[in-house]
């Protein structure tokens, strides 16, 4: 299997999807900190268009 193969094999299994998730909510309360929570619509739609794109969509919280 090749580097990438792999790599989508294990943001595909329950523990990627978990840290994926992880990630991703950090990352959402990064930018509301940032913006002093002004764009909170707009980042939680990011989030969960990028959660959507990593691992298996549908799954975030």
């Amino acid at each position: 299997m090749g580097m990438m193969d792999k790599a989508k094999g294990a943001l595909n299994s329950d523990k990627g999807e978990q840290l994926s998730d992880k990630g991703l909510d950090k990352g959402e309360q990064f930018a509301d900190q940032k913006t002093g929570g002004n764009h909170d619509a707009q980042i939680d739609k990011g989030r969960d268009f990028a959660d959507d794109r990593i691992g298996r969509p549908g799954d975030g919280s």
